[in-house]
C-alpha cells in the first residue's frame, strides 16, 4: 500500500534553519514542500515557494488558505524588532495568521514552532543552566513563550498538534538574515586575513573562558521532522544541541587554523563599530579573490555577533529529554565550523 505523501509548509524558507529544512524535507520521500517568505522564490522541481505578508491577516488567509493539501507546518519565520516587547505583536501575529490560515482545510496534523534559548530567559542574563524544558518561566514579554501559548490554546481539542524546538546558536550558511555566527566568524576572520592581523576575540571580558554549545542547522532539521512525525513527541518542547560543549578559549585556535591566523590575546570591541566602514574592503576583496558578489548588508550580522561574544555566563540546555523520547544524533562542533567554512569557500563567498 503506498503511503499518504505529507505536504510540508516551510514558513521562513530563506532563513539559516529555514532553508535548511527545505533541504532536508526535499530529501525524503514522500513529501511535498512549499516554502513561505515575504520575497518567494523561484521554483524548482522539489520546492513550489509562495511569498506573502504573513503580518497581513487578509493576504495570509487568501494566499494559505488556497493551500489545502498543507499537512505540517514548520515555522521558523522571525521579525526582528528593537525591544524585546516589540518583538511580541509582530512575531505572535505572524504565526496566529499562519496557522488559522491552514487549519480549516482539515488537513493540518502538526505544526512545528522553532524556539530558543529566550525561554528560559538567555537573553536577559544569567539564568540556570543546563536549561531543561521544564524550568519555571519568567516575567513576559518574550515572543517564543507567546507563539507556544498560542499553539496549546489553539490546538486543544483540534485534530492537529505541535511541537517546538530550542536550539541554541543555530549554525548554518544561508545569507542575507540576522541570526547567522558563522558568517560572522568567516568573515572577521577573512578580514583580518586580509589585513594581516591575528585573530583576537572581540567579546567581552569573561565570555572567552564561559561554557556554551552551538546547533548545526542540518542536525535541528533532522530533530525537527524527527518530533512532527513522532506520536510521542506531539505537544512537547525539546531543547536541541550538537551535543558537546566548548569555551572560546578553546574553540578560537581551531577558527583561526582554518584561516591559517596566529590567535592574539582577547580585546573586547564592538563588530557592530569597526566593520562599519568595511565595506570598500570587502568589496576590494571580492575584486582581489573573485568571489560571489555578495552585498556587504547580507553578508554578516554584526550586531548579532556582538550579542553572542557578550554572553559572559554559560549558555547551555540539557539535551536528554529528545534522547529519551528517541532522538540520538550528534555533531562535532569543531568538525561543523570546519565543514561550514569549507562551504563558504566552495561557494566563493570568502577566500
Amino acid at each position: 500500500m503506498t503511503s499518504p505523501r505529507n505536504t510540508a509548509l516551510v514558513v521562513g524558507a530563506h532563513g539559516v534553519i529555514g532553508s535548511t529544512l527545505l533541504t532536508h524535507l526535499t530529501g525524503l520521500p514522500d513529501w511535498d514542500v512549499i516554502g513561505v517568505s515575504r520575497r518567494g522564490g523561484v521554483d524548482t522541481p522539489d520546492v513550489r515557494h509562495v511569498a506573502v505578508d504573513l503580518l497581513d491577516a487578509d493576504a495570509t488567509e487568501r494566499t494559505l488558505g488556497a493551500l489545502p493539501e498543507v499537512t505540517h507546518v514548520f515555522y521558523a519565520a522571525f521579525q526582528d524588532r528593537p525591544t524585546w516587547a516589540e518583538l511580541v505583536e509582530p512575531n505572535l501575529a505572524m504565526l496566529v495568521n499562519t496557522v488559522a490560515a491552514v487549519a480549516p482545510a482539515g488537513r493540518l496534523q502538526h505544526v512545528s514552532l522553532m524556539q530558543g534559548y529566550k525561554v528560559y530567559g538567555a537573553h536577559l542574563g544569567p539564568f540556570a543552566t543546563p536549561a531543561r524544558e521544564d524550568d519555571p518561566g519568567h516575567l513576559p514579554p518574550e515572543f517564543n513563550v507567546s507563539q507556544q501559548q498560542h499553539l496549546e490554546q489553539a490546538s486543544a481539542g483540534a485534530p492537529w498538534t505541535w511541537s517546538a524546538l530550542r536550539p541554541s546558536v543555530v549554525c548554518g550558511t544561508a545569507l542575507g538574515n540576522p541570526m547567522n555566527l558563522v558568517s560572522v566568524l568567516a568573515v572577521y576572520a577573512s578580514m583580518s586575513k586580509e589585513l594581516g592581523l591575528p585573530l583576537r576575540f572581540p567579546g567581552k571580558p569573561g565570555a572567552y573562558d564561559t561554557l556554551l554549545e552551538m546547533t548545526d542547522a542540518g542536525l535541528l532539521a533532522r530533530a525537527t521532522v524527527w518530533a512532527a512525525t513522532t506520536p510521542a513527541c506531539a505537544d512537547q518542547a525539546f531543547n536541541i544541541t550538537n551535543g558537546d560543549l566548548f569555551r572560546w578559549n578553546q574553540m578560537w585556535p581551531v577558527i583561526a587554523d582554518l584561516f591559517d591566523l596566529a590567535v592574539a590575546p582577547p580585546l573586547p570591541m564592538s563588530l557592530t563599530d569597526v566593520m562599519a566602514d568595511k565595506q570598500p574592503l570587502w568589496e576590494q576583496m571580492i575584486d582581489t579573490h573573485q568571489l560571489r558578489p555578495t552585498p556587504w548588508a547580507d553578508v554578516s550580522s554584526w550586531q548579532f555577533g556582538d550579542g553572542v561574544f557578550s554572553w559572559d555566563y554559560d549558555f547551555l540546555a540539557d539535551g536528554s529529554k529528545a534522547r529519551r523520547f528517541g532522538f540520538h544524533e550528534h555533531v562535532d562542533t569543531r568538525q561543523m565550523f570546519t565543514d561550514l567554512v569549507a562551504e563558504l569557500r566552495h561557494r566563493r563567498i570568502i577566500p
